[in-house]
């Protein structure tokens, strides 16, 4: 394991202290955390693409169940928030 010195400012210290502290780890952690992920794969999912993915899934499964609407379906205001359908 190799060691690296860095110099930063007594503020950004005190800041990534608590930081670190709220996380329940050390500086040494946070920094080891933000380089595993700064070389990670390039390719990994952005938190964007994540969320679209999961939209496409979703919307793919409400089409597979039959349960997309459709404004043509007039739904009575009881059958709109009828919770127990979408079970």
């Amino acid at each position: 394991m190799k060691n690296i010195t860095v110099s930063i400012d007594d503020e950004l210290y005190r800041a990534a202290r608590i930081k670190a502290a709220e996380q329940s780890t050390s500086i040494s952690g946070l920094f080891k955390t933000f380089l595993i992920r700064l070389t990670s794969d390039e390719t990994a999912e952005t938190e964007f693409q994540r969320l679209a993915r999961e939209e496409q899934e979703l919307r793919a499964e409400l089409r597979a169940r039959r349960l997309g609407l459709n404004p043509a379906h007039n739904l009575s205001r009881t059958e709109l928030h009828d919770r127990d359908a979408l079970r």
